[in-house]
């Protein structure tokens, strides 16, 4: 997501623990999507993110899950 309704936060990263069952889970699926090679990203929270799945992916494993 690039926005975390929770705490107003944007930038791609991890949806929280507590919105998730797995985070762990959703950190390894980063894998899987930057796989597609995505230029585009449009997250279920947040704005589009045009700068590609991998700088998406990169972002949000810094952020790591919260």
């Amino acid at each position: 997501m690039t926005l975390d309704p929770y705490t107003g936060i944007s930038g791609p990263q991890i949806v929280a623990d507590a919105a998730t069952a797995d985070g762990a889970a959703a950190v390894r699926s980063l894998d899987r999507l930057q796989r597609t090679e995505a230029a585009v990203v449009l997250p279920g929270h947040g704005e589009p993110w045009t700068r590609g799945i991998a700088a998406a992916a990169h972002q949000a494993r810094i952020v790591g899950p919260h």
